[in-house]
């Protein structure tokens, strides 16, 4: 996963001179879990059509030019190691920001399912 490879893509759209700003996300599996546990790890698993559907529905959003996603699914991660790689590219702040959140949220809710493993 490289967020470069991401940055490029989005260059490549044929709207890319509208946009304004690219805002990036890199999700790393955390040392401890919300409850405090300490994790040695996790696995996520990806819902590949309400993926499709979230990206869509980020992309018809105002002011939105792009959105990419790379999801590190089915395997062992480790602490430290990256989960989710997010750009959004966009004409105004607000716009991205806000787009960012929502896909972001959704993904988190409605896409993927993670599984921790504790030390």
């Amino acid at each position: 996963m490289q967020m470069e490879t991401l940055l490029q893509t989005i260059r490549k759209h044929p709207r890319f001179q509208d946009a304004g700003m690219l805002l990036c996300h890199n999700g790393v599996v955390r040392g401890t879990s919300r409850d405090g546990r300490a994790v040695s790890g996790l696995r996520v698993h990806v819902d590949h059509a309400r993926l499709e559907a979230v990206l869509a529905a980020g992309r018809r959003l105002p002011g939105i030019v792009d959105i990419q996603i790379v999801i590190a699914e089915n395997r062992l991660l480790t602490v430290g190691e990256d989960v989710m790689l997010l750009v959004v590219a966009g004409d105004f702040r607000e716009n991205v920001i806000a787009a960012l959140e929502q896909t972001l949220n959704a993904v988190k809710t409605t896409v993927t399912h993670k599984t921790e493993f504790y030390r």
